[in-house]
This record gives C-alpha cells, structure tokens and sequence, in this order.
C-alpha cells in the first residue's frame, strides 16, 4: 500500500476532495514525523506506537571484507503494534487451516 491508496481510501470513508484528502494524510504524517524529531512517543489506539530509541556508537563489521567500521551513535524509530493491530492482522482469533 503506498501513501496515494491511502488517500484514496480517505476519499472513499469521507467523502473529501482528492486536495483536501491528500492535505489530511499529509498533515498526520508531518505531526507523527516532527513530534518523533522532537523525541516524543506517538501513540495511535487501537493501531501502535510510535518511539525514539538512542542507540550508542560501536564498532561493526563489513559482512563482505570482514574489516571493522566504526558506527556512529544515531537515533531510530521503534514500532510497537497495538493489540487490536495485532489480532486484524491476525484474522481476529480466526483460524486458518
């Protein structure tokens, strides 16, 4: 699914403009994106969370050579997947042969 489903999913649920629709997903997708840049959690229910983890510098190893690289300190997004995220994907308790 790419972002431009996703609007055209908003403009079948809501009945908005394809501007207007476009400028709502947009505007979700800067306020997760600039409030993980300020390191806050975003958490969406009934769907997940969104954090920062701060992960320290080390020293790695390139897979093809061998050779050890160093790997800078860096922050990275964590997804945690909400309980009911995680029994839609699931087919909600349906068994599947």
């Amino acid at each position: 699914m790419t972002k431009s489903d996703i609007v055209s999913l908003v403009i079948e649920d809501t009945g908005l403009s394809n501007v207007k629709a476009e400028e709502a997903v947009d505007a979700v997708i800067d306020a997760v994106r600039e409030s993980l840049a300020r390191g806050e959690t975003v958490i969406l229910r009934r769907f997940g969370s969104f954090s920062v983890r701060e992960k320290n510098a080390r020293m790695g190893r390139n897979p093809k050579t061998g050779q050890e690289a160093p790997i800078s300190a860096r922050r990275v997004v964590s997804f945690k997947a909400g309980g009911h995220f995680k029994d839609t994907v699931n087919g909600a308790g349906v068994k599947f042969p």
